[in-house]
């Protein structure tokens, strides 16, 4: 330890290679877990529902094919099935007092139960969705439909040149797309929308607490044909889709590929260069009757040591960035667990590519190298 303090030049420079690829890595890692959280959102916050039932050639969330009323009631009939109800989902243009228009998306909910309204609102209540022309929205999207204006109740606006009457502000979880999410029973979001043939693109069900989840969805597609999922599974298969199709994954694999190559590269570059600084202490210690497996134990030692304080350095920013844009709505982060594993198996490949040049090295290194002047 001694050795490696001693050189305080090239222990920073070390330190800073693992901080910079351990930020790097940690950082880009946790908002593509955010973003990926985002793409299934939506279903997260549809509550009272484990199922969810839709026509067969059905992706991910966004892309959807109306199904005919005449499923709902076949749905209903199925055994393990409690209940079933509609559900809505599509665009829509909002125009604003001053003539701008909007885009937002719609929710649906059954006119009777309500079923997937908000589970936390910040004013009004879901209740009042049962008042002529109400309609409830996220907060987020209040700021963008009324930028710079406090959370006030009572906005009117206009949907499909339909009147839409503000009753409450809900929170919502972030959602893929930056855009405010409309909430308002189904039959006002028939009109809010423009006309389609068939409108209904989603069923929300629940199973019967003695019947397992996965066996009613399987019931449900072998008597009815349609594709039916429990919320996990649809969330899977909404995230598994956007990784699939889109290059976010790629573009995120580039960045943290980046930061573990330069973090390498700087890190094993200075290690090299402070072993070959200390090859006459290393030459020395031989001497004396050091064997090579205490040798390989110092310099791995000595590895261990910057990486644990680099690793630190770079998981400490990024976790003190993640907490200051908690609450930004177009900015994604999240760090779980599996990050900071993640992270630290890297910084330890780091040290690892960083350690065995210096290692062969001293290997190779014969004692009469101290008597050299």
């Amino acid at each position: 330890m001694k050795m490696l303090f001693g050189d305080r030049g090239k222990f920073l420079g070390i330190i800073a290679g693992i901080t910079f690829g351990a930020l790097l890595i940690a950082q880009q890692s946790a908002i593509f877990c955010g973003l990926m959280i985002r793409t299934y959102s939506e279903i997260k916050d549809i509550q009272g529902a484990n199922l969810w039932v839709m026509d067969p050639s059905v992706k991910y969330i966004d892309e959807f094919k109306p199904l005919p009323e005449n499923d709902l009631h076949r749905v209903r009939g199925v055994a393990g099935v409690e209940w079933a109800v509609r559900f809505y989902k599509g665009l829509s243009r909002a125009r604003m007092r001053e003539g701008n228009y909007q885009q937002v998306i719609v929710h649906g909910l059954d006119d009777d139960t309500l079923i997937g309204a908000p589970s936390e609102m910040l004013m009004g209540t879901t209740e009042d969705l049962h008042k002529p022309d109400a309609v409830i929205v996220d907060d987020a999207g209040y700021r963008q439909l009324w930028p710079g204006e406090p959370f006030a109740l009572g906005q009117v606006f206009e949907m499909n040149d339909q009147r839409a009457v503000l009753v409450g502000i809900c929170k919502a979880s972030r959602i893929f797309q930056t855009i405010p999410l409309i909430i308002t029973r189904y039959s006002k979001a028939m009109q809010f929308s423009p006309q389609e043939r068939r409108t209904l693109t989603f069923i929300l069900a629940k199973s019967k607490d003695d019947v397992a989840p996965k066996e009613v969805c399987r019931n449900i597609t072998t008597q009815t044909r349609l594709m039916a999922l429990t919320r996990q599974q649809f969330a899977w298969k909404t995230m598994a889709y956007l990784l699939e199709y889109t290059g976010i994954p790629l573009n995120f694999a580039v960045t943290v590929l980046m930061g573990f190559l330069v973090g390498s590269a700087i890190a094993g570059q200075t290690f090299y260069m402070f072993t070959l600084d200390n090859l006459k202490q290393f030459g020395a210690l031989k001497a004396m009757g050091t064997t090579n497996r205490r040798l390989v134990g110092m310099i791995l030692a000595q590895a261990a040591v910057s990486g644990f304080i680099g690793f630190g350095l770079g998981i400490g920013p990024t976790a003190v960035f993640g907490e200051s844009i908690k609450n930004a709505p177009r900015l994604a982060f999240y760090m779980p667990w599996e990050v900071l594993v993640g992270t630290a198996i890297a910084v330890i490949l780091m040290l690892l590519t960083s350690s065995i040049l210096s290692i062969r090295r001293v290997l190779a290194l014969e004692p009469a190298v101290v008597f050299q002047t």
